[in-house]
């Protein structure tokens, strides 16, 4: 690939990158001002269907990606040599927009489905003197990557016609990581290019939340998920023949709030 391609390449990557940031700002801040709107306007006509005869719910949420990350195994390759690390990584929070689906198979048992991406960042967590010795001390930042995790949950709604209808939920969840570039810094400081790659994840995801009617049908929703997502994540350093192997525990705490309307 020539030098001009190369160059090409990196620059609709970040054009990608930036428009998913806005789009991303944009759509929390639509969220945020309606659920204002909602909060402080007068009561409109009030719909006198009950919520039990809506099969379907739309929700659109803010939400906090918190890691409960542990990198089990991290450790440096060099050709057929390995040399486990003391050192770990860290992944940082997120906060980002996010759509759900869920349709009602009885008054009482929904099927629920979320969208979202979000962009984490991850660091060398711990010193190591090996990482020191290249020039990476603890908590310089190695690449940052988008993810995103469809999820799929089976919930039970306890109250089904209450004001106030509280549900849990339990299920599964893909995880892609996409998009994985190793910082400018890191590559400065190896004095290479340095590729990343990231392996997908299936896991389980459980759930607890809340509906409460404002009017109509309208209503505001909180929830909160725990996602059980891990990745192996190997970044190599091309001049230098090496790597690093990371085999990461991501498993997301996800709180999220924000407004819904039935139909």
């Amino acid at each position: 690939m020539s030098a001009f391609d190369h160059s090409g390449q990196e620059q609709r990557e970040l054009t990608a990158r930036s428009y998913l940031r806005g789009t991303c700002s944009h759509v929390a801040m639509t969220i945020g001002i309606a659920f204002c709107l909602l909060v402080t306007s007068s009561p409109v006509i009030a719909d006198e269907s009950r919520p039990s005869e809506s099969k379907w719910r739309i929700r659109g949420r803010v939400i906090g990606i918190i890691p409960d990350d542990s990198s089990n195994d991290i450790s440096l390759h060099a050709g057929p040599a390995t040399v486990p690390l003391s050192a770990g990584v860290g992944v940082d929070s997120a906060v980002v927009p996010e759509l759900d689906v869920t349709y009602m198979i009885t008054p009482h048992f929904g099927v629920e489905v979320i969208a979202g991406i979000a962009n984490h960042d991850v660091e060398i967590d711990g010193s190591d003197p090996v990482l020191g010795g290249l020039g990476v001390p603890n908590g310089t930042k190695i690449f940052d990557v988008w993810v995103l995790p469809p999820t799929v949950t089976l919930q039970y709604h306890f109250r089904p016609d209450a004001k106030i209808r509280p549900y849990a939920g339990v299920g599964a969840n893909y995880t892609a990581f996409l998009w994985n570039d190793a910082t400018k810094n890191l590559e400065t400081t190896l004095g290479s290019p340095v590729s990343v790659d990231t392996s997908s994840s299936w896991g389980w995801a459980a759930q607890f939340g809340l509906d409460w009617d404002l009017n109509g049908r309208w209503f505001a929703n909180i929830d909160v998920k725990y996602i059980d997502i891990d990745t192996t994540a190997s970044l190599h350093v091309k001049t230098l023949g090496a790597g690093l192997r990371v085999d990461l525990d991501v498993d997301p705490w996800v709180v999220g709030a924000g407004i819904g309307y039935r139909f």
